[in-house]
């Protein structure tokens, strides 16, 4: 049975806001090495986008709690489309031949430096952005069904750790093997499924808050317990 038909006031916001963190991170700091030099572990090499890409989970893990599955398979589809048309843009961009003059002499060279990978930055990403975001949101779904409501951390936490699990594994594998030397490959994605991890668990007293408001301005707590769980379907 489809949750009743109704208007929100910040679903249409926070999925904005959601598919803009999404492509952010994806392009802007998906292919970037950077190095983090952390208390009692020293220095390692991660993904620069570790540090934004988290937030998409954050929202996830939010649409999911207030408006249920449905409505979070909705934004998870918007941004699919979103990543898939700016996948195509990249591609485009990259291939149209350059103006023959100085500055395109160079530049050229940077934005294929750039956005040179994207096709496969781009298939890997969906993948594991499809197949994540969608196992969080059911994780999630169940776990409050089963919990009655309570323990919000459990939920949250406990679906980001399957949801990034399947998300590093597939971008990671898809996106850069045969690309980085393998140490680096599986270093970078177990530590940064470790970041990501635990950035969810240090955004709880936030997720608390946020819930919360949103529950009591949306006058809305959602259940799925006759939800459709298939991805394949935008009805709410």
């Amino acid at each position: 049975m489809s949750a009743p038909h109704r208007s929100y006031r910040y679903y249409d916001l926070i999925m904005a806001a959601f598919v803009c963190v999404l492509l952010c991170s994806n392009f802007i700091g998906a292919a970037k090495q950077t190095e983090v030099t952390l208390p009692f572990i020293g220095t390692l090499t991660v993904g620069a986008g570790v540090l934004f890409f988290p937030i998409a989970y954050f929202f996830g893990d939010v649409l999911t709690e207030v408006y249920g599955y449905a409505r979070d398979r909705r934004v998870v589809w918007a941004g699919f489309g979103a990543l898939a048309f700016a996948s195509f843009m990249a591609w485009v961009v990259v291939s149209l031949p350059p103006a023959h003059n100085e500055f395109m002499a160079q530049f050229q060279g940077q934005l294929e430096g750039v956005f040179g990978n994207a096709w496969r930055i781009a298939i890997a990403s969906m993948l594991a952005y499809w197949c994540g975001s969608f196992a969080n949101s059911y994780v999630l779904a169940k776990m409050k069904v089963l919990t009655q409501g309570r323990w919000l951390w459990t939920r949250t936490i406990g679906s980001t750790a399957v949801g990034e699990a399947l998300d590093s594994l597939l971008f990671y594998g898809g996106a850069f093997y045969g690309v980085w030397d393998l140490h680096d490959l599986i270093q970078v994605a177990v530590l940064e499924y470790f970041l990501k991890t635990m950035w969810e668990v240090l955004a709880t007293p936030l997720t608390y808050w946020m819930v919360h408001a949103l529950k009591k301005i949306e006058h809305e707590d959602f259940y799925d317990r006759r939800t459709r769980f298939t991805p394949f379907s935008l009805d709410v």
